[in-house]
């Protein structure tokens, strides 16, 4: 390997590959004679040749074994720096056969052909996508959505076998994903640079059904295909938008439940995807929740439930939008193709309490559908648990029922936890899981390392497998890398202290599981009598005046 085509990487990702803050690397290097000197870069913001690096980890024992996916990821991040999205676009050009611009080094090259030995060109590009959309979603991306998300967007909008439109593609998460395994055309546009050739040229190694058509811009501000009207129409918008180029669209004919105000960006976005709606077709958008409830919004609103236009709304826990934390909504949009009658409904899914990395099959008392004239108030107020939960029956058994099943888990707390004394063992000599794994003790089930002998007690393993310094060395100091768990060490010791190690461990993965149950159903009895209380469902119990008041009548 010629010295041009050396992997050079900054502090940072030493500090990933060694699990440590850029502070230690920074000790390191004043401390240790024998740190690699730099071999690029500025005095500023260094660069140390790789295989130096990995070499000098090694000799400390700070290394880990760095998984070649891993590897990949930072040879990257050393080449693009920032630009992984042009990254991953060399990577899958890579991958296509097609050249890169600028190519890559032809020792990432080759790490990609390696890789690609192992799994199709698409799993590739999909694993370090998952990277990518990590790490985006820590950050506020704007121009990704997370896992969760576009599995709950996929399921609510099912199939279709014409043309699938999203206006804001990012990535192509969504574009890619949803409408089934009969679409016969996929047009996107997003303003980000850069990001065209990527959904292109993925789509192009996950082979999707029919046609993809991606294109550069802002489509609230310069709408790319104003003829075009889809069958089923996805989004996730940026959110929070006040300045959404309102001035320069003020006649727009998208428009037709009347102009979004200046600070409802969102509800710009819902038209914008309506109007592209082919008659019978579908619009599935993940906005804000506060989307459906602000003042400001109260006209479009009314608008959209009188027209007909309005078929559903989920409501999805808080956590699932990859720019913020709060809680989102699904508005599931239909353009009629007939006049609606007085009898037109909405179907309400309150889901804020679900569990979305299980099947999503909402019960019964998640659902309501409710009337449309009866949404059509002064505040038009579309959010869904405020239907759920005054059109629920039994209402007061239901709050009963959490609140008993609330107290007997905080029962069952009290007594969890289990008794540990002061500590005086010497935990120093440790063995890698690596290690394990070769001679036979440890196998990798789904990723995860389960002992496979009566010699090593799996709930010990599973214990200080999930310790602060395990964590530290196997996952990166961005949290962008999924841990290799074969990095990991255990301590040695003799089996008896093992099970006693292990059933604490267990112990306190039963009250672990226990203290979060009880969080969900806490949560669950202050929203019924929330709801019930605000709803006219449940009735508060007098108080000591009242009841007071009551006698001496």
């Amino acid at each position: 390997m010629s010295a041009a085509e050396i992997v050079l990487v900054p502090p940072a990702e030493i500090a990933r590959m060694a699990g440590v803050t850029r502070a230690a690397v920074s000790n390191w290097r004043r401390r240790h004679p024998d740190f690699p000197e730099p071999a690029g870069g500025t005095n500023s913001a260094p660069l140390f040749a790789l295989p130096d690096v990995a070499r000098w980890l090694d000799r400390q024992g700070k290394g880990r074994q760095v998984a070649d996916e891993v590897r990949l990821w930072q040879a990257l991040r050393a080449e693009r720096g920032e630009d992984m999205i042009g990254a991953l676009t060399a990577t899958a050009a890579e991958l296509y056969d097609q050249r890169a611009d600028p190519p890559l080094t032809r020792a990432t090259a080759e790490l990609i052909a390696n890789l690609a030995r192992d799994r199709t060109p698409a799993g590739l590009v999909g694993d370090l996508v998952e990277r990518y959309v990590a790490s985006a979603s820590r950050s506020g991306g704007d121009h990704v959505s997370t896992p969760a998300l576009v599995r709950a967007m996929r399921h609510f909008a099912g199939e279709t076998t014409g043309t699938v439109y999203d206006p804001a593609c990012g990535i192509g998460d969504l574009l890619l994903s949803v409408g089934g395994k009969k679409v016969v055309r996929r047009v996107g546009q997003d303003v980000a640079e850069g990001l065209t050739a990527f959904v292109g040229l993925r789509a192009a190694l996950e082979a999707r059904s029919g046609t993809t058509e991606v294109v550069e811009g802002d489509a609230l501000r310069k709408d790319h295909f104003p003829g075009l009207r889809a069958d089923l129409v996805v989004c996730d918008p940026p959110s929070g938008q006040t300045d959404w180029g309102r001035d320069d669209v003020l006649l727009d004919p998208r428009w037709e439940l009347g102009l979004p105000p200046k600070v409802e960006g969102d509800l710009a976005w819902l038209q914008h995807c309506y109007f592209h709606t082919a008659p019978g077709g579908r619009a599935v958008l993940a906005l804000p929740a506060s989307a459906a409830y602000r003042r400001s919004g109260r006209r479009i609103r009314a608008e959209l439930v009188r027209g007909g236009m309005l078929d559903t709304m989920v409501a999805l826990p808080g956590g699932l939008a990859a720019g913020h934390a709060l809680p989102v909504h699904l508005w599931i949009l239909r353009r009629p193709v007939r006049s609606p009658g007085p009898d037109t409904r909405v179907r309400m899914i309150d889901l804020t309490e679900a569990d979305l990395n299980a099947p999503i099959e909402p019960t019964a008392d998640q659902v309501t559908s409710v009337p449309a004239i009866r949404m059509l108030d002064d505040e038009v107020d579309l959010t869904p648990s405020r239907y759920v939960a005054a059109n629920q029956e039994g209402q007061a058994a239901a709050y009963g029922e959490a609140r008993e099943r609330f107290a007997a888990l905080l029962d069952e707390l009290r007594a969890g936890l289990p008794e540990l004394s002061e500590g005086d063992h010497d935990l120093v000599a440790t063995i890698n899981v690596n290690e394990l794994i070769r001679g036979g003790l440890v196998r990798l089930r789904d990723g995860r390392p389960v002992s496979t002998t009566d010699q090593l007690d799996d709930g010990f393993l599973q214990g200080f497998l999930a310790s602060a310094a395990n964590i530290r060395r196997n996952t990166s100091g961005s949290g962008t890398h999924r841990a290799d768990p074969r990095g990991a060490r255990v301590p040695q010791m003799d089996l008896e202290r093992q099970r006693a190690y292990g059933a604490a461990f267990r112990e306190l993965e039963i009250f672990v599981q226990r203290l979060e149950e009880a969080a969900k159903m806490g949560r669950r009895a202050v929203r019924l009598a929330r709801d019930g209380l605000t709803g006219g469902t449940l009735d508060p119990a007098p108080t000591t005046n009242d009841t007071k008041r009551g006698n001496d009548a």
